[in-house]
């Protein structure tokens, strides 16, 4: 069992960063006939270069599925720079492309939302794999649970804050808050994974 949720962290971190990109190309490719004529066929082949990343980067989790902990360790360095890629090929696409306030809030929206459900995804699948720890271990595990609920209410507080503050804030700004959330669920996560192999 230890074995098996020791990968449930790799996989956390590697579903938010994949939920991010589907986020992403919603927005994106639910707009991109709001580009000016022009520019459609640079921005058509934007998003194709997103999807293209977006699927590498699913097809590498994919064939990790029922790897072990080594191996997801190494796909998580190798996934790693294919998710900074992504990002910062977003950013060069909104840069150029989506100048209106809305999209870039709408993209936003999408994001924390995607952001926010693997938080509370990844707090109940712990919630749920606490029950196969014995009775000692588990207020170990419990402690680790309950520290990424609350760091995923303060992420949930944050992003709505942003949410409420968006019409002022710079896309520079928006995608500071969604990267300074994702390094906290990564801290948590991490921080539950060590629970989890102390209590094993």
């Amino acid at each position: 069992m230890a074995t098996q949720s020791n990968i449930h962290f790799y996989v956390n971190w590697a579903k938010e960063r994949l939920d991010e990109m589907e986020a992403v190309l919603a927005s994106l490719e639910g707009k991109v006939g709001e580009v000016q004529a022009d520019a459609r066929d640079r921005a058509d082949k934007a998003i194709t270069g997103l999807r293209k990343s977006r699927d590498i980067f699913r097809d590498t989790v994919k064939k990790q599925a029922a790897a072990n902990e080594t191996a997801w360790t190494s796909a998580k360095a190798t996934l790693e720079p294919e998710w900074n890629s992504f990002e910062a090929e977003v950013k060069k696409y909104v840069e150029s492309f989506s100048k209106q306030v809305e999209q870039q809030q709408a993209t936003f929206k999408l994001q924390a939302a995607a952001q926010l459900k693997a938080w509370r995804e990844a707090a109940d699948k712990l919630g749920s794999d606490t029950k196969h720890f014995a009775t000692e271990r588990q207020a170990e595990i419990d402690v680790a649970v309950k520290r990424m609920q609350v760091d995923a209410g303060a992420a949930e507080e944050k992003l709505q804050k942003q949410l409420d503050q968006m019409g002022t804030q710079s896309w520079s700004a928006l995608m500071g808050v969604l990267t300074e959330t994702r390094a906290a669920f990564d801290r948590a996560n991490q921080a539950a994974r060590d629970a989890f192999k102390r209590a094993a």
